[in-house]
Order: structure tokens, then sequence, then C-alpha cells
């Protein structure tokens, strides 16, 4: 699709900011708005009881503003700038009702937004520095013209690189990419359910989008960098549905699921890459990866609501004490069936087309490295900047590698469908022990009409986009597959062949074994009274946040950091204070000597004293010749006729009282002149000091 429109606003912050719309901005653009709008109307009555609702609908809408700048950037400096702004503006929401488990999922949110962002800084001087520009449709050109002519600090492929996985670092940390997904399993339980869904549903993909930036834009045939993406797809992908799997809470559930989700995405882009560093048509991959990033979106928007809706009767997530509540309430059953079977790849519903694509992708990727095909390092980079270890080539040229990540693929399919299976029958098949009468007398009161109405409107896109994919789900693939600079399909894909189909009945077999096998007999236990209920059987203990970054950023890397101060201090430091101490020292004496010199010369030349016939102290030498000089002036006019007192007191006592108020001042002078000196001179000394032991480290 052709460029809709390109604004540029000259200026801002030195670099101005570049909007664009095309496509799949306009695609995202337009999710964006459904999802606020869905959410702003489901917050009216989830948030009516809120006593801070104001502050929770203005950081609603600033976000918004913020999403959408994300989406429409034309150049990664807009980027940056309003990812920031979405990043802090969103934090408000996690930490909103300001209980101590908000506020510490908050900090991990805003620790990682912040960490990541840093990071993004970095990388985007880097990749200004060698490409000159951040233009998303000049940053390609212009990298592969600097790696052509080389020079800078670093080699440019080292550089190229380094700019890229400092980019990944930062966008991959908001869209919950292994490691970096440690804040979505903490922060969605605790924010408001229309938050979750937009942190889930949206804002995570504000990370993809930047990964497909840098990615299209400057390793799209780099095998490199698809083997990186893909590893973290797959890990990413597998994780996640295992954390799923573990949890007994409803929105901790769903939040691992986006991060499951994600790596699904991730691992779409990294095939695309291979696709290409191959020579074959990366079609499915990119069609693959865009609709399942909306379909996501959708699936996540009518999850976390549903959530929202069991919360808001109930004020409670655990399996344990929900289950049974959406029994006799059919709309809510409907909606959240709709979202289970659109995330679980079920045939006729929209993740079945999206998830066959990127399955296809695996396939064809598999077959072409089968059938002998070379991997590509980046186009235009020189063959000897950067050698690709044995250990790579192999990954990327074994079939059976990739025959086993397709294996991963399928399991962690089948992952999603026991997950969303036991979500499923927890809150609409089984009953609660005691409290399913109560539940059962809310099927009329558990949402209001507005709220009913935009959650199953949203349900409904669902089955509809999947039922007619290619009236559907291949036009919205269409239009933003430039954007992913990916090649166009030459033949529509038979969805519903056997071939395709075999992937998903493979996935939901599993399922159905992992919920009989793992999920009944393993995940559940019975209670003191007997009742069967789930069990939570992750280890308290087994927290990355808790049990490596906490530890890293608090305690090991200030350990380290202070102890390499301490040995600068004591072997660097001290040395050189010591000589500093000492080159002042002499050059204050060698100071004070020489305005000592200067004075005794004055004294012997321009000030020196005048011997007179008067015996007086040789002090006041020169007041007595001053004083006498007076008396005899005077003297002289009283000849001439003038009238004095004849009784008129010498001179000479108040030229010797001027002469010692001179002396005074003028050793007063002297001093405050050598000190000032000798301060200059320490200054001086101090400031060279500096230089030097910062250009010794350096």
């Amino acid at each position: 699709m052709k460029t809709l429109f390109d604004v540029v606003i000259p200026g801002f912050c030195g670099m101005g900011l570049h909007f664009k719309l095309d496509g799949f901005r306009l695609v995202y653009s337009c999710i964006a708005v459904l999802m606020w709008a869905v959410s702003g109307a489901f917050s009216l009555e989830y948030m009516a009881h809120y006593e801070k609702r104001r502050k929770y609908y203005v950081f609603l809408w600033v976000t918004f503003f913020a999403t959408l700048g994300v989406f429409l950037s034309a150049d990664l400096y807009t980027t940056f700038i309003f990812f920031e702004i979405m990043s802090f503006t969103s934090y408000v929401w996690v930490a909103f009702d300001e209980k101590k488990e908000s506020l510490k999922a908050a900090e991990t949110y805003l620790a990682v937004a912040v960490i990541g962002g840093l990071a993004m800084l970095m990388g985007l001087f880097l990749l200004y520095d060698l490409t000159g520009t951040l233009d998303m449709d000049l940053i390609g050109p212009a990298a592969r013209a600097a790696l052509e002519t080389g020079g800078g600090y670093l080699s440019p492929a080292a550089q190229l690189y380094t700019a890229g996985g400092l980019l990944l670092f930062g966008f991959g940390a908001k869209a919950g990419c292994f490691p970096l997904h440690i804040w979505l399993p903490k922060a969605h339980p605790v924010a408001p359910a229309p938050a979750s869904a937009l942190l889930s549903g949206i804002l995570t993909k504000a990370g993809v989008f930047g990964i497909i930036v840098i990615t299209g834009g400057l390793f799209f045939s780099d095998g490199n960098w698809g083997l990186l993406l893909t590893v973290l797809g797959l890990v990413t992908m597998f994780l996640g549905a295992l954390l799923a799997l573990l949890s007994v809470n409803l929105k901790r559930t769903l939040a691992c699921s986006s991060i499951s989700q994600i790596g699904f995405i991730l691992t779409g882009i990294g095939m695309a890459v291979l696709l290409s560093s191959v020579g074959e048509e990366n079609g499915l991959a990119v069609r693959g990866t865009f609709l399942h990033m909306v379909n996501h979106s959708l699936f996540k928007l009518v999850l976390f609501l549903c959530a929202g809706a069991v919360y808001m009767n109930l004020h409670k997530l655990n399996l344990n004490d929900i289950r049974g509540f959406g029994r006799k309430k059919p709309a809510l059953g409907f909606c959240f069936l709709m979202g289970s079977l659109g995330i679980s790849g079920i045939p006729l519903w929209s993740g079945y087309v999206s998830k066959t694509l990127l399955h296809e992708s695996m396939v064809e990727y598999a077959k072409a490295v089968g059938e002998g095909a070379a991997v590509l390092v980046n186009p235009g980079m020189p063959s000897d900047s950067i050698g690709m270890p044995g250990i790579v080539t192999s990954l990327l040229l074994n079939p059976g590698i990739w025959k086993a990540a397709e294996w991963v693929f399928l399991l962690t399919g089948g992952m999603t469908v026991a997950y969303m299976l036991k979500l499923f029958i927890a809150l609409f098949v089984e009953k609660h022990p005691t409290e399913q009468a109560k539940y059962d007398a809310m099927s009329t009161s558990c949402m209001k009409p507005l709220s009913r109405f935009v959650l199953v409107g949203c349900s409904a896109l669902i089955p509809l986009l999947g039922m007619a994919p290619h009236l559907t789900m291949d036009r919205i693939a269409g239009a933003g597959e430039p954007f992913f600079r990916g090649d166009e399909m030459v033949h529509s894909v038979a969805y519903f062949s056997l071939g395709n189909l075999k992937g998903g009945v493979i996935s939901i077999g599993i399922g159905i074994v992992l919920y009989a096998v793992v999920v009944r007999l393993l995940l559940m236990k019975k209670d003191e009274r007997g009742t069967v209920i789930y069990a939570d059987r992750l280890p308290s203990w087994l927290d990355l946040e808790n049990l490596v970054y906490r530890p890293l950023l608090l305690h090991i890397l200030p350990g380290i950091c202070g102890a390499v101060c301490a040995l600068i201090d004591r072997y660097l430091v001290s040395t050189v204070v010591t000589v500093f101490l000492a080159v002042s020292s002499v050059v204050c004496r060698a100071m004070d000597s020489f305005v000592d010199g200067l004075i005794l010369l004055a004294r012997k030349t321009t000030h020196r004293q005048l011997p007179g016939t008067v015996k007086i102290r040789e002090n006041d030498r020169l007041a007595c010749i001053l004083g006498g000089i007076a008396d005899e002036i005077a003297v002289w006019k009283g000849r001439r006729g003038r009238k004095i007192k004849m009784d008129r007191p010498s001179a000479i006592p108040r030229f010797i009282e001027a002469e010692e108020e001179l002396k005074r001042t003028g050793k007063l002078v002297e001093e405050s002149f050598s000190f000032g000196l000798m301060l200059f001179c320490i200054g001086l000394c101090l400031t060279l000091g500096y230089l030097l032991a910062v250009f010794l480290m350096g």
C-alpha cells in the first residue's frame, strides 16, 4: 500500500519528528483505536468504584497518543521519544491501586523500561554514528554503504551488531522477550483489567514494531540475526506456555500466555530472515507474523476483559476461588470461548490462520536447508569482516535441528490448548464447592449492557476473520507486508487442506493429552476437606527477578564496582594526590620566592629609602623626610608674609602615621596576592592531574 501521508515537524528536540501512514501503520492505528475504545467503554463499569479513576483516565488517553506516536513514527528518533513516553505513562496503570504488591510490580516494570530505554538510546547513538541517519527507509542503504567504506572507532560490522543488539534489548524488554519477560507476570495481575488488555494486546506490539524496523532495515538477509531471533522466539514461546500451564491465577496465566505468543511472533520474524538468507520467498513467515500480531491483540483484549468481569464481581483471581463463576452466564462464556479457541489455533478461528502460516514457514526453511541451501551473512558486509562460528553454521544448515524446532512449535501450541482448556473448564464447567449458588445468582448482573455489547462484538470478530481468511486476513496481511520488506505471495494458501490441518490437529491432540495427564493428575490435589483443588507447583524461589536480576543489580555489580573503585583509590588516586601535593608545594614555594624577590628589588630601586640628616628610626626615614619638607614649605610661606601659627605642630608624625598605614595595606595586599596565586596553582595542578588520570585510565 502506498504512503497515505508523510509529515515532518522540524526542530523538535533538535532532530525533529517524522510521521508516516502506510498499510502496516494504518492497520495498527485502527487496532489501537479499537482497543482503547473498547477498554475505555469497559472501564466505565470496571473503574466505577475507584476513587482515583480520573488519574486512570488521564494516563489512559495520554498513553493512547504516545502509542499512536510509536506506530506512526517514520524514524527511530521519533519512535524512541514516544516509546519512552508510553513506558512512563503506562507505569501508572501498574501502580494504580498503590498496594504493596502493585508498587513492587510497578518498580519492576519501571526498572525494565528505564534499563531498556537506556540501552535503546546507546544503540541509537551507535547507529547514527555509523549511518548518519535514523530514518527507517534510509538506515538500510546507509548501513550497507558504511560497511563498504569502513572507518570509525569500531569495525563497521561490530558497530552495526552492537547497535542492533542494544536496540533489540530495549525493544525486546517492552515486548516481553526472554529473558526480559519478568514484568508481565507481575504487572498484569495487579493492573486494572482494561489496562492489562492494553499492556498485553498492544504495548507489547510497540516493542515488536521496533524489532521489525531494525530487522527489516539492517538484518533482513542476515542468517546470524535470523538464528538469534528464532532461538529467542522458541525459548520465549515454550517458557511462557510452561509458566501459564503451572499458574493458578487467572490474569497471571493470561500474562504468561502473552509471553508465549510474543515468542510465536519473534519466531516468525526470525524465520522471515532465515528464509531470505537462503534465497527463498519469505511471504509465509511475514504474513504469519503480522497476522499473529493482529490476532494476539484481539485475543488478549477479549480474554483480559473477561478476566476483568470476573474480578469486578468477585475481587478474586485464584482458580480455586473463582471456579464455577461463569456457569449460567452465556455472554461471558461465549466471549471467553472465542478468545480461547482463537489463541489455541483451532480451525475456523483466526489464530489457526496465523499459526498455520508460521508453521509452514518453518517447514519451508527446513526443506530448503535439506536441499543444500547456503546461508548468507548480512548483504553488503565485507566477507572478512565477520566470521560465522562452526556451531552457528551447523545450526543454520542442519535439517534435524529445524525438525526439532518444528516440534517445539507444535508442542507449545499443544500447551496453549492445555492451559486455555484448564481456564475454561475451571470457570465455566466445574462448580465451586461452597459458593456456586451465589455465583449463579449473578447471571444477569455480572456486566452492564455497554460492557457486554463491546465484549461480545470484539469476540465475534475472531471467528469471522477465521472462517473467511482469504476475504479478510489475506487482505490485512497484504496491507502490512511491504513494511516487513517481505516477498509478495505468488499463490494463495489452502488453509484448510489436509497438509495444513495436520499441524493444527497435532497441537490439539498434544493439548488434550497434556490436560488429561499433566493438569488433572499432576497439577491438582486434595485439600484437608477432601476437595480437589488446583495446586501451585511453581516453586516460590524460582523467580528470575529475585534469583538473578535483583542480586546482580543491587549486590553483585555494586560490589564489583566498589572493589574496583577501592583499588583505584588505593593504588592510583592516592599516588596521584601525593604527586599533586608535592608539585603544588614546590610551585607555591617558587611563587612565594619570586614575589619576595620582586619586593626586595623594588626596595632597592623604585622604593629605595633616601638617607636623612636627622637621626630617626630606620622604618620612618621616608616619613621624616617628607614631613621635614612639609615643615620647610610652611616656614617659607611664613617668610612670604602669610599668616601661620607659630605653634603649628610638625608634619612629621602625620607622615609617619600615613607611612605605617600604607605599609600595613601593602602587606595585606601582598599576602592576599600570594594566597590567591597559591590557590590558583593548586587548582591548576589538580585539574591537570585529573586529566592525566582520565587519560591513563582511558
